[in-house]
């Protein structure tokens, strides 16, 4: 399922325009981009929870040429699946 897909059935389901589903998918993208980079977590329980995370510096090894290599620290997003979610992934 691609945006256009999600807006149009969230558009069937509650009644709404495609035009306001798909506004509220972009502000819905806009409000978990800036919480994340404000280093906020955000829950939506059963479903998903993303936040960020910090990764230490570690050595690495070049694949190629066997070389060490130094990997700097980082910061990344972890979503962490919730248990509605897995449940719909099973079939259940």
């Amino acid at each position: 399922m691609n945006r256009t897909d999600l807006a149009s059935t969230i558009a069937q389901r509650t009644g709404v325009s495609v035009k306001d589903a798909n506004a509220v998918i972009g502000g819905f993208n806009d409000v978990i981009l800036e919480a994340i980079g404000r280093g906020e977590k955000v829950q939506l329980p059963g479903l998903l929870t993303i936040e960020r995370v910090d990764r230490a510096a570690r050595t690495g090894r070049n694949p190629r040429t066997r070389e060490e290599i130094q990997i700097p620290a980082s910061k990344a997003a972890k979503v962490t699946v919730g248990s509605k979610l897995k449940a719909a992934a099973k079939g259940e």
